[in-house]
Protein backbone atom coordinates (compact mmCIF):
# COMPACT_ATOMS: atom_id res chain seq x y z
CA UNK A 1 0.00 0.00 0.00
CA UNK A 2 1.38 3.40 -1.01
CA UNK A 3 1.76 5.84 1.85
CA UNK A 4 1.86 9.61 1.54
CA UNK A 5 5.46 9.50 2.79
CA UNK A 6 6.42 7.30 -0.12
CA UNK A 7 4.46 9.56 -2.50
CA UNK A 8 6.31 12.62 -1.23
CA UNK A 9 9.59 10.71 -1.50
CA UNK A 10 8.89 9.76 -5.12
CA UNK A 11 7.87 13.31 -5.94
CA UNK A 12 11.01 14.66 -4.32
CA UNK A 13 13.19 12.25 -6.26
CA UNK A 14 11.55 13.29 -9.54
CA UNK A 15 12.06 16.97 -8.70
CA UNK A 16 15.72 16.28 -7.88
CA UNK A 17 16.18 14.44 -11.16
CA UNK A 18 14.54 17.34 -13.00
CA UNK A 19 16.79 19.88 -11.31
CA UNK A 20 19.87 17.79 -12.15
CA UNK A 21 18.79 17.56 -15.78
CA UNK A 22 18.24 21.32 -15.96
CA UNK A 23 21.66 22.01 -14.46
CA UNK A 24 23.27 19.58 -16.90
CA UNK A 25 21.50 21.26 -19.83
CA UNK A 26 22.59 24.71 -18.64
CA UNK A 27 26.17 23.51 -18.31
CA UNK A 28 26.01 22.08 -21.82
CA UNK A 29 24.68 25.35 -23.23
CA UNK A 30 27.40 27.32 -21.39
CA UNK A 31 29.98 25.03 -22.94
CA UNK A 32 28.51 25.63 -26.40
CA UNK A 33 28.41 29.39 -25.76
CA UNK A 34 32.11 29.39 -24.89
CA UNK A 35 32.97 27.27 -27.92
CA UNK A 36 30.85 29.51 -30.16
CA UNK A 37 32.53 32.66 -28.85
CA UNK A 38 36.00 31.25 -29.52
CA UNK A 39 34.95 30.12 -33.01
CA UNK A 40 33.58 33.58 -33.81
CA UNK A 41 36.87 35.22 -32.77
CA UNK A 42 38.83 32.73 -34.88
CA UNK A 43 36.68 33.62 -37.87
CA UNK A 44 37.88 37.22 -37.60
CA UNK A 45 41.52 36.20 -37.98
CA UNK A 46 43.16 37.23 -41.24
CA UNK A 47 44.11 34.31 -43.47
CA UNK A 48 46.37 33.93 -46.49
CA UNK A 49 43.28 33.52 -48.71
CA UNK A 50 41.83 36.89 -47.71
CA UNK A 51 41.86 39.61 -50.38
CA UNK A 52 42.87 43.15 -49.45
CA UNK A 53 39.18 44.13 -49.37
CA UNK A 54 38.33 41.31 -46.94
CA UNK A 55 41.30 42.26 -44.73
CA UNK A 56 40.05 45.87 -44.59
CA UNK A 57 36.54 44.70 -43.70
CA UNK A 58 37.84 42.57 -40.82
CA UNK A 59 40.07 45.38 -39.57
CA UNK A 60 37.13 47.81 -39.62
CA UNK A 61 35.02 45.41 -37.55
CA UNK A 62 37.78 45.27 -34.94
CA UNK A 63 36.89 48.91 -34.22
CA UNK A 64 33.13 48.26 -33.86
CA UNK A 65 31.80 49.61 -30.56
CA UNK A 66 28.94 47.36 -29.46
CA UNK A 67 27.89 49.80 -26.73
CA UNK A 68 27.22 52.50 -29.31
CA UNK A 69 25.05 50.10 -31.28
CA UNK A 70 22.97 49.23 -28.24
CA UNK A 71 22.50 52.91 -27.47
CA UNK A 72 21.16 53.43 -30.99
CA UNK A 73 18.48 50.83 -30.28
CA UNK A 74 17.12 53.22 -27.61
CA UNK A 75 17.05 50.65 -24.88
CA UNK A 76 19.17 48.85 -22.35
CA UNK A 77 20.22 45.22 -22.48
CA UNK A 78 17.77 44.44 -19.68
CA UNK A 79 14.57 42.55 -20.40
CA UNK A 80 11.46 44.72 -20.68
CA UNK A 81 8.71 44.48 -18.07
CA UNK A 82 5.11 45.12 -19.11
CA UNK A 83 4.78 48.10 -16.79
CA UNK A 84 7.68 49.82 -18.56
CA UNK A 85 5.80 49.92 -21.86
CA UNK A 86 4.06 53.15 -22.85
CA UNK A 87 2.37 54.46 -25.96
CA UNK A 88 4.65 57.52 -26.25
CA UNK A 89 7.90 58.67 -24.63
CA UNK A 90 8.89 55.14 -23.56
CA UNK A 91 12.61 54.43 -23.09
CA UNK A 92 12.29 50.64 -22.87
CA UNK A 93 13.78 48.61 -25.73
CA UNK A 94 11.44 49.07 -28.71
CA UNK A 95 12.69 45.87 -30.31
CA UNK A 96 11.37 43.58 -27.56
CA UNK A 97 7.91 42.72 -28.82
CA UNK A 98 6.84 40.60 -25.87
CA UNK A 99 5.49 40.65 -23.23
CA UNK A 100 2.50 42.49 -24.69
CA UNK A 101 0.97 45.39 -22.82
CA UNK A 102 -1.78 46.11 -25.36
CA UNK A 103 -3.22 42.76 -26.42
CA UNK A 104 -5.78 44.57 -28.59
CA UNK A 105 -3.00 45.95 -30.81
CA UNK A 106 -1.53 42.51 -31.43
CA UNK A 107 -4.99 41.07 -32.13
CA UNK A 108 -5.66 43.80 -34.69
CA UNK A 109 -2.36 42.96 -36.37
CA UNK A 110 -3.39 39.28 -36.56
CA UNK A 111 -6.86 40.21 -37.85
CA UNK A 112 -5.34 42.44 -40.51
CA UNK A 113 -3.06 39.63 -41.70
CA UNK A 114 -5.99 37.18 -41.81
CA UNK A 115 -8.03 39.65 -43.91
CA UNK A 116 -5.35 40.01 -46.58
CA UNK A 117 -6.55 40.62 -50.14
CA UNK A 118 -5.18 41.93 -53.45
CA UNK A 119 -6.92 44.09 -56.07
CA UNK A 120 -6.33 41.70 -58.98
CA UNK A 121 -8.55 39.11 -57.28
CA UNK A 122 -11.61 41.20 -58.17
CA UNK A 123 -13.16 40.70 -61.60
CA UNK A 124 -13.56 44.03 -63.40
CA UNK A 125 -15.04 42.72 -66.66
CA UNK A 126 -18.61 43.91 -65.99
CA UNK A 127 -17.37 47.33 -64.83
CA UNK A 128 -15.33 47.82 -68.00
CA UNK A 129 -18.30 46.97 -70.23
CA UNK A 130 -20.61 49.27 -68.27
CA UNK A 131 -18.12 52.15 -68.24
CA UNK A 132 -17.48 51.93 -71.98
CA UNK A 133 -21.19 51.79 -72.77
CA UNK A 134 -22.33 55.39 -73.46
CA UNK A 135 -25.72 54.55 -71.94
CA UNK A 136 -24.39 52.41 -69.12
CA UNK A 137 -24.23 55.13 -66.46
CA UNK A 138 -25.75 58.57 -66.04
CA UNK A 139 -23.58 61.68 -65.98
CA UNK A 140 -24.16 61.94 -62.23
CA UNK A 141 -22.97 58.38 -61.68
CA UNK A 142 -19.86 58.81 -63.84
CA UNK A 143 -18.98 61.99 -61.98
CA UNK A 144 -19.28 60.20 -58.64
CA UNK A 145 -16.96 57.40 -59.75
CA UNK A 146 -14.35 59.81 -61.08
CA UNK A 147 -14.49 62.18 -58.09
CA UNK A 148 -14.09 59.35 -55.58
CA UNK A 149 -11.27 57.62 -57.42
CA UNK A 150 -9.63 61.06 -57.66
CA UNK A 151 -9.80 61.66 -53.93
CA UNK A 152 -9.05 58.16 -52.69
CA UNK A 153 -6.17 57.51 -55.10
CA UNK A 154 -4.10 60.11 -53.25
CA UNK A 155 -5.73 60.10 -49.81
CA UNK A 156 -4.40 56.66 -48.91
CA UNK A 157 -0.92 57.75 -50.01
CA UNK A 158 -1.17 60.71 -47.63
CA UNK A 159 -2.12 58.34 -44.80
CA UNK A 160 0.72 55.94 -45.64
CA UNK A 161 3.25 58.79 -45.74
CA UNK A 162 2.04 60.06 -42.38
CA UNK A 163 2.41 56.60 -40.85
CA UNK A 164 5.78 55.73 -42.33
CA UNK A 165 7.48 59.12 -42.06
CA UNK A 166 6.09 60.35 -38.76
CA UNK A 167 3.76 58.26 -36.59
CA UNK A 168 5.77 55.03 -36.60
CA UNK A 169 8.85 56.81 -35.25
CA UNK A 170 6.94 58.53 -32.46
CA UNK A 171 4.81 55.65 -31.15
CA UNK A 172 7.01 53.84 -28.63
CA UNK A 173 5.12 50.58 -28.18
CA UNK A 174 6.33 47.61 -30.27
CA UNK A 175 3.01 45.78 -30.67
CA UNK A 176 1.37 49.00 -31.86
CA UNK A 177 4.28 49.56 -34.22
CA UNK A 178 3.69 46.07 -35.58
CA UNK A 179 0.10 47.00 -36.46
CA UNK A 180 1.21 50.35 -37.93
CA UNK A 181 3.50 48.47 -40.32
CA UNK A 182 0.57 46.28 -41.35
CA UNK A 183 -1.63 49.36 -41.79
CA UNK A 184 0.98 51.07 -43.97
CA UNK A 185 1.04 47.98 -46.21
CA UNK A 186 -2.76 48.00 -46.41
CA UNK A 187 -2.68 51.67 -47.45
CA UNK A 188 -0.35 50.65 -50.28
CA UNK A 189 -2.84 47.94 -51.31
CA UNK A 190 -5.64 50.52 -51.31
CA UNK A 191 -3.67 52.90 -53.54
CA UNK A 192 -2.95 49.90 -55.77
CA UNK A 193 -6.69 49.10 -55.88
CA UNK A 194 -7.60 52.61 -57.03
CA UNK A 195 -4.88 52.51 -59.68
CA UNK A 196 -6.18 49.10 -60.79
CA UNK A 197 -9.71 50.50 -61.14
CA UNK A 198 -8.50 53.59 -63.02
CA UNK A 199 -6.36 51.53 -65.40
CA UNK A 200 -9.06 48.89 -65.96
CA UNK A 201 -11.65 51.52 -66.86
CA UNK A 202 -9.23 53.32 -69.19
CA UNK A 203 -9.53 56.64 -67.36
CA UNK A 204 -7.16 59.57 -67.86
CA UNK A 205 -4.68 58.76 -65.09
CA UNK A 206 -3.22 62.28 -65.02
CA UNK A 207 -6.68 63.81 -64.55
CA UNK A 208 -7.70 61.40 -61.78
CA UNK A 209 -4.46 61.46 -59.80
CA UNK A 210 -4.23 65.25 -59.94
CA UNK A 211 -7.72 65.98 -58.63
CA UNK A 212 -6.30 66.69 -55.17
CA UNK A 213 -4.53 69.63 -56.81
CA UNK A 214 -7.24 70.74 -59.22
CA UNK A 215 -10.70 70.09 -57.72
CA UNK A 216 -11.39 72.47 -54.78
CA UNK A 217 -13.58 70.09 -52.75
CA UNK A 218 -10.89 67.39 -53.04
CA UNK A 219 -7.95 69.76 -52.56
CA UNK A 220 -9.42 71.23 -49.35
CA UNK A 221 -9.60 67.81 -47.70
CA UNK A 222 -6.03 66.93 -48.70
CA UNK A 223 -4.70 70.31 -47.56
CA UNK A 224 -6.50 70.03 -44.22
CA UNK A 225 -4.92 66.65 -43.51
CA UNK A 226 -1.44 67.71 -44.62
CA UNK A 227 -1.53 70.68 -42.26
CA UNK A 228 -1.48 68.24 -39.34
CA UNK A 229 1.43 66.14 -40.57
CA UNK A 230 3.79 68.99 -41.43
CA UNK A 231 5.20 69.45 -37.92
CA UNK A 232 5.65 65.84 -36.85
CA UNK A 233 7.13 64.74 -40.20
CA UNK A 234 10.13 67.00 -39.51
CA UNK A 235 13.03 64.60 -38.71
CA UNK A 236 14.01 66.93 -35.87
CA UNK A 237 10.58 66.67 -34.23
CA UNK A 238 10.45 64.66 -31.01
CA UNK A 239 7.85 64.16 -28.32
CA UNK A 240 8.64 64.66 -24.63
CA UNK A 241 7.15 68.05 -23.87
CA UNK A 242 3.50 68.93 -23.34
CA UNK A 243 3.35 70.87 -26.59
CA UNK A 244 5.04 68.23 -28.76
CA UNK A 245 2.97 65.45 -27.20
CA UNK A 246 -0.16 67.45 -28.00
CA UNK A 247 1.08 67.93 -31.56
CA UNK A 248 1.29 64.17 -32.02
CA UNK A 249 -2.17 63.77 -30.47
CA UNK A 250 -3.57 66.34 -32.92
CA UNK A 251 -2.08 64.37 -35.78
CA UNK A 252 -3.61 61.10 -34.61
CA UNK A 253 -7.04 62.72 -34.25
CA UNK A 254 -6.71 64.36 -37.68
CA UNK A 255 -5.76 61.17 -39.50
CA UNK A 256 -7.70 58.50 -37.63
CA UNK A 257 -10.84 60.37 -36.53
CA UNK A 258 -11.19 62.73 -39.49
CA UNK A 259 -9.27 61.60 -42.59
CA UNK A 260 -10.09 57.90 -42.20
CA UNK A 261 -13.06 58.36 -39.89
CA UNK A 262 -15.05 61.02 -41.78
CA UNK A 263 -13.45 61.97 -45.12
CA UNK A 264 -13.85 58.45 -46.51
CA UNK A 265 -17.51 57.97 -45.68
CA UNK A 266 -19.28 60.01 -48.34
CA UNK A 267 -17.34 58.33 -51.13
CA UNK A 268 -17.69 54.85 -49.67
CA UNK A 269 -21.45 55.30 -49.32
CA UNK A 270 -21.82 56.54 -52.89
CA UNK A 271 -19.79 53.73 -54.48
CA UNK A 272 -21.33 51.00 -52.33
CA UNK A 273 -24.78 52.33 -53.20
CA UNK A 274 -23.90 51.79 -56.85
CA UNK A 275 -22.92 48.22 -56.04
CA UNK A 276 -26.27 47.63 -54.35
CA UNK A 277 -27.88 48.59 -57.67
CA UNK A 278 -25.69 46.13 -59.57
CA UNK A 279 -23.60 48.90 -61.10
CA UNK A 280 -19.77 49.02 -61.03
CA UNK A 281 -19.78 45.92 -58.85
CA UNK A 282 -16.03 45.34 -59.21
CA UNK A 283 -15.18 48.85 -58.02
CA UNK A 284 -17.79 48.52 -55.27
CA UNK A 285 -16.37 45.19 -54.13
CA UNK A 286 -12.89 46.65 -53.81
CA UNK A 287 -14.31 49.60 -51.87
CA UNK A 288 -15.98 47.13 -49.54
CA UNK A 289 -12.70 45.39 -48.75
CA UNK A 290 -11.05 48.78 -48.31
CA UNK A 291 -13.84 49.90 -45.97
CA UNK A 292 -13.32 46.76 -43.89
CA UNK A 293 -9.61 47.61 -43.56
CA UNK A 294 -10.32 51.26 -42.81
CA UNK A 295 -12.80 50.33 -40.08
CA UNK A 296 -10.03 48.41 -38.35
CA UNK A 297 -7.59 51.31 -38.84
CA UNK A 298 -10.11 53.65 -37.27
CA UNK A 299 -10.69 51.39 -34.25
CA UNK A 300 -6.94 51.00 -33.75
CA UNK A 301 -6.42 54.76 -33.89
CA UNK A 302 -9.23 55.41 -31.41
CA UNK A 303 -7.64 52.91 -29.00
CA UNK A 304 -4.21 54.57 -29.37
CA UNK A 305 -5.67 58.05 -28.78
CA UNK A 306 -7.57 56.91 -25.70
CA UNK A 307 -4.53 55.05 -24.32
CA UNK A 308 -2.39 58.18 -24.68
CA UNK A 309 -5.09 60.08 -22.76
CA UNK A 310 -5.04 57.47 -19.98
CA UNK A 311 -1.25 57.50 -19.66
CA UNK A 312 -0.95 61.28 -20.05
CA UNK A 313 -4.11 62.84 -18.55
CA UNK A 314 -2.44 66.26 -18.40
CA UNK A 315 -2.56 66.42 -22.21
CA UNK A 316 -6.35 66.07 -22.34
CA UNK A 317 -7.13 69.47 -20.83
CA UNK A 318 -10.03 71.75 -21.70
CA UNK A 319 -8.04 73.45 -24.46
CA UNK A 320 -7.15 70.14 -26.12
CA UNK A 321 -10.73 68.86 -25.88
CA UNK A 322 -12.03 72.00 -27.56
CA UNK A 323 -9.39 71.75 -30.26
CA UNK A 324 -10.18 68.07 -30.92
CA UNK A 325 -13.89 68.82 -31.13
CA UNK A 326 -13.26 71.64 -33.59
CA UNK A 327 -11.08 69.37 -35.75
CA UNK A 328 -13.88 66.83 -36.06
CA UNK A 329 -16.46 69.53 -36.80
CA UNK A 330 -14.20 71.12 -39.44
CA UNK A 331 -13.67 67.73 -41.05
CA UNK A 332 -17.43 67.13 -41.09
CA UNK A 333 -18.04 70.47 -42.77
CA UNK A 334 -15.44 69.75 -45.46
CA UNK A 335 -17.02 66.37 -46.15
CA UNK A 336 -20.49 67.94 -46.37
CA UNK A 337 -19.12 70.37 -48.98
CA UNK A 338 -17.54 67.44 -50.83
CA UNK A 339 -20.91 65.63 -50.79
CA UNK A 340 -22.68 68.64 -52.29
CA UNK A 341 -19.99 68.91 -54.99
CA UNK A 342 -20.08 65.23 -55.94
CA UNK A 343 -23.88 65.00 -56.15
CA UNK A 344 -25.50 68.39 -56.75
CA UNK A 345 -28.74 66.53 -57.43
CA UNK A 346 -30.28 63.29 -56.17
CA UNK A 347 -28.74 60.04 -57.42
CA UNK A 348 -28.50 56.40 -56.33
CA UNK A 349 -31.38 56.73 -53.87
CA UNK A 350 -29.67 59.51 -51.94
CA UNK A 351 -29.08 63.24 -52.05
CA UNK A 352 -26.75 65.77 -50.42
CA UNK A 353 -29.18 66.48 -47.56
CA UNK A 354 -29.34 62.78 -46.64
CA UNK A 355 -25.56 62.56 -46.86
CA UNK A 356 -25.23 65.58 -44.57
CA UNK A 357 -27.37 63.80 -41.96
CA UNK A 358 -25.23 60.69 -42.31
CA UNK A 359 -21.99 62.63 -41.88
CA UNK A 360 -23.34 64.37 -38.78
CA UNK A 361 -24.30 60.93 -37.42
CA UNK A 362 -20.72 59.72 -38.09
CA UNK A 363 -19.27 62.89 -36.50
CA UNK A 364 -21.25 62.24 -33.31
CA UNK A 365 -19.76 58.76 -33.15
CA UNK A 366 -16.21 60.05 -33.58
CA UNK A 367 -16.72 62.66 -30.86
CA UNK A 368 -18.13 60.15 -28.39
CA UNK A 369 -15.43 57.58 -29.18
CA UNK A 370 -12.75 59.90 -27.81
CA UNK A 371 -14.87 61.10 -24.89
CA UNK A 372 -16.24 64.35 -26.31
CA UNK A 373 -19.79 65.73 -26.37
CA UNK A 374 -21.92 65.03 -29.44
CA UNK A 375 -22.54 68.23 -31.40
CA UNK A 376 -25.43 67.08 -33.60
CA UNK A 377 -28.07 65.84 -31.13
CA UNK A 378 -30.90 63.74 -32.49
CA UNK A 379 -29.18 62.92 -35.79
CA UNK A 380 -29.96 59.44 -37.10
CA UNK A 381 -28.41 57.19 -39.73
CA UNK A 382 -30.29 57.44 -43.06
CA UNK A 383 -28.21 54.59 -44.51
CA UNK A 384 -28.52 51.64 -42.10
CA UNK A 385 -27.27 49.29 -44.81
CA UNK A 386 -23.81 50.86 -44.41
CA UNK A 387 -23.63 49.42 -40.90
CA UNK A 388 -24.41 45.98 -42.33
CA UNK A 389 -21.62 46.27 -44.90
CA UNK A 390 -19.13 47.20 -42.19
CA UNK A 391 -19.99 44.08 -40.17
CA UNK A 392 -16.77 42.07 -40.45
CA UNK A 393 -18.43 38.85 -39.30
CA UNK A 394 -20.61 38.46 -42.38
CA UNK A 395 -19.92 35.21 -44.22
CA UNK A 396 -20.37 36.66 -47.71
CA UNK A 397 -20.01 40.11 -49.15
CA UNK A 398 -22.97 42.30 -49.98
CA UNK A 399 -22.89 41.41 -53.67
CA UNK A 400 -22.27 37.68 -53.00
CA UNK A 401 -19.45 37.55 -55.52
CA UNK A 402 -16.88 36.07 -53.14
CA UNK A 403 -16.24 35.33 -49.49
CA UNK A 404 -15.68 38.58 -47.61
CA UNK A 405 -13.76 36.89 -44.82
CA UNK A 406 -10.93 36.23 -47.26
CA UNK A 407 -8.03 34.81 -45.30
CA UNK A 408 -4.60 33.43 -45.92
CA UNK A 409 -4.53 29.66 -46.35
CA UNK A 410 -3.21 28.91 -42.88
CA UNK A 411 -5.99 30.93 -41.25
CA UNK A 412 -8.95 29.50 -43.16
CA UNK A 413 -11.48 27.35 -41.38
CA UNK A 414 -13.78 25.07 -43.35
CA UNK A 415 -16.12 24.30 -40.42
Amino acid sequence: MLSWDEFDKDEGEEAAKGATATQAAAAGIDKLDNAGGVAALEARAVTADDSDAVKRAKAALDQLDIAEGLAELEGSAARVAVDEKRMINCRADLNQLVPFKYDWAWQKYLDGCANHWMPQEVNMTADIALWKNPEGLTDDERRIVMRNLGFFSTADSLVANNLALAVYRLITNPECRQYILRQAFEEAIHTHAYQYCIESLGMDEGEIFNMYHEIPSVAKKAAWGLSYTRAISDPEFNTGTVETDKELLRNLIAYYCVLEGIFFYCGFTQILSMGRRNKMTGVAEQFQYILRDESMHLNFGIDVINQIKIENPHLWDAEMKEEASQMILQGTQLEIEYARDTMPRGVLGMNAAMMEDYLKFIANRRLSQIGLKEEYPGTTNPFPWMSEIMDLKKEKNFFETRVIEYQTGGALSWD
